[in-house]
């Protein structure tokens, strides 16, 4: 799995060469063709600094045009949007001061102008029938579409079973809200969960990037299996964290998602990282929930109305629970008729994680 920085770099240059675009197109008639070829994404004066020879065209990119100026010796330079031809059969002249591990010329050429202007180039391999991207010092080699199904689908497989696993994990957390014996190691143990999951579903996100609209059908499988799990983590962090306001919770958010694997699943060093202090026993300590994630099981409760309750009633969970119609009905904006839905969810909810639990026991 490639690191977070990598694939902020990258993300966007893949993008413009997936399956589905005219760039992409057109690489794969240069594929067929065993021509070869190499294409720049940028026509910036660090590119044109570079260039020597070929000839100025300005016209729009298409499959054919693309194809047809592949089978020239030289590079074609497009603009940064990849939507208009500038110049074709250039010589490029990169500094040779840049160290690069490429053996052929001209993913050698490609390699150090990458790295010596910043462009997206991409070099199009004659006998291996390869594509292969840089930008700046990064490198990436498209995989064949027939292994990026694979791993996409074992990539399926495995998203689905931590969020079941993750579904367990909240139900649980459910039951022990409802019943106010929460512990560090709970919560600790549900955002463990969560991250996992995030990570497993980027790493999805990166194969269907590159599998372009031939990924769509995984894609839709990934979006239902993911759906409100985003909500819900920061649900978890609002419950518990100790200023649970949106930029402190997209700030741990940030934070938990560029810890390593080896972090994360250190109980005791990710308590310390949410704000649950640190030692053996951190992960031994009580916790009381504020009542965020039970509130947004409610059917149509606006977060809002949400936040006021939770603020009206002292940010305890066990203080919402034990509220009446009367007192519910008592916040600005609930009114009565949300009064008795909230009542009734949490008795239905309460009953449900309670069944739930005893099931599981048997």
């Amino acid at each position: 799995m490639q690191s977070v920085n990598w694939r902020k770099q990258m993300w966007d240059a893949l993008k413009m060469v997936s399956p589905g675009t005219v760039l992409r197109e057109g690489i794969e008639n240069v594929l067929r063709a065993k021509t070869g070829g190499l294409i720049v994404l940028s026509d910036s004066p660090e590119v044109r600094a570079i260039c020597e020879g070929g000839f100025h065209i300005e016209e729009e990119l298409n499959p054919a045009r693309l194809y047809e100026l592949a089978k020239m010796d030289g590079a074609i330079i497009l603009d940064e949007k990849s939507k208009t031809i500038w110049r074709a059969n250039v010589q490029l002249n990169p500094t040779i001061d840049d160290p690069v591990e490429e053996t052929g010329i001209r993913h050698r050429v490609a390699a150090r102008t990458a790295m010596q202007t910043g462009a997206v180039v991409v070099a199009i391999s004659q006998r291996r029938s390869m594509i292969t991207l840089y930008r700046g010092a990064n490198r990436f080699v498209f995989d064949e579409p027939a292994n990026l199904t694979s791993k996409a689908n074992q990539a399926l497989r495995t998203l689905e079973r931590y969020c079941i696993e993750l579904h367990k994990d909240f139900t649980n957390l459910t039951f022990l809200e409802f019943e106010d014996t929460v512990l560090v190691n709970d919560v600790v143990k549900a955002v463990q969960r969560c991250e996992m999951v995030k990570r497993i579903s980027e790493n999805l996100d990166f194969y269907l990037l590159q599998m372009g609209d031939e990924g769509a059908l995984v894609e839709m499988q990934k979006n239902e299996l993911t759906s409100n799990i985003e909500e819900e983590y920061r649900d978890l962090l609002s419950d518990y964290m100790e200023h649970p306001d949106r930029r402190t919770v997209l700030a741990m958010e940030k934070k938990l998602n560029e810890l390593s694997e080896d972090d994360l699943m250190d109980k005791i060093y990710l308590a310390k990282c949410i704000g649950f202090g640190s030692g053996n026993e951190v992960l031994e300590r009580m916790l009381h929930p504020r009542g965020y994630r039970i509130l947004d099981y409610v059917p149509r409760l606006p977060q809002q109305i949400i936040v006021k309750i939770v603020d009206y009633f002292g940010g305890d969970l066990q203080n919402i629970c034990a509220a009446s119609v009367e007192d519910l009905d008592n916040v600005e904006g609930v009114g009565r008729v949300r009064s008795n839905m909230i009542s009734r969810s949490l008795h239905r909810q309460k009953e449900s994680v309670a069944a739930g639990s005893l099931e599981g026991r048997r």
